[in-house]
């Protein structure tokens, strides 16, 4: 019974945390406008960046990020206090506010692509892993320019600097391993389409340019 209260109450909480996009809300109340009528039509900090600039692409940044650190936590506290240790609550509440943020009740299912909610999610499971990932990231961003590699990269070195780190400290817990891969999936899922257009060479390169608010004729990104 522990464990179904503390799984379920950890999931409701981290999916609603999740479900709040930031990217929508600063571009709604700042701009009176819906991000997602703009460029790639993702509702996340890089299509912030490129349609309104840097003054509403960091708070957006700081907010998808730390969402996932205040999940996190959350997590492992209820988990503590249900005295449950079968499966890590940190994990519970990182995959429930990562499909928050993807698909988010509030926004009718339309959210972002979960990178930076990825990353704080990784710095309080362990900020090795999140140094691991987050210097990968960016060095194929600084090398190729583009957001989406780094973010795809990130995600599939996750899962193996994870599985590393447990064979290493021990105990290999192998839920972990699996909610760490199904991070990976949906990250790099989401990113199908930019998956596509890298392959054709067609994909955009990171400009810190801004873009004017009539971008719904912008090339997809």
């Amino acid at each position: 019974m522990e464990i179904f209260l503390a799984g379920v109450i950890t999931a409701v909480v981290s999916y609603l945390l999740g479900s709040i996009n930031f990217a929508i809300i600063f571009s709604k109340i700042f701009k009176k406008d819906d991000v997602r009528r703009h460029g790639s039509g993702n509702a996340g900090m890089t299509n912030v960046l490129r349609t309104y600039g840097a003054a509403l692409a960091i708070p957006t940044l700081l907010g998808d990020f730390l969402k996932g650190v205040a999940a996190v936590m959350i997590g492992k506290c209820l988990f503590e206090y249900f005295a449950v240790t079968v499966v890590d609550g940190q994990y519970v509440a990182g995959l429930f506010v990562l499909l928050g943020h993807v698909f988010p009740l509030f926004f009718k299912f339309r959210g972002g692509k979960g990178a930076m909610t990825s990353l704080g999610i990784m710095v309080i499971i362990d900020y090795r892993a999140f140094l691991v990932v987050i210097g990968i990231a960016m060095i194929v961003l600084l090398a190729s320019k583009y957001v989406s590699l780094a973010s795809i990269s990130g995600a599939v070195v996750y899962p193996i600097i994870t599985c590393i780190l447990m064979l290493s400290d021990g105990p290999f817990l192998v839920w972990n391993e699996i909610f760490a891969i199904i991070f990976a999936i949906i990250v790099i899922s989401k990113h199908h389409e930019n998956i596509g257009r890298l392959m054709k060479g067609t994909e955009s390169k990171l400009s810190l340019g801004k873009k004017k608010k009539n971008s719904e004729t912008a090339e997809k990104k």
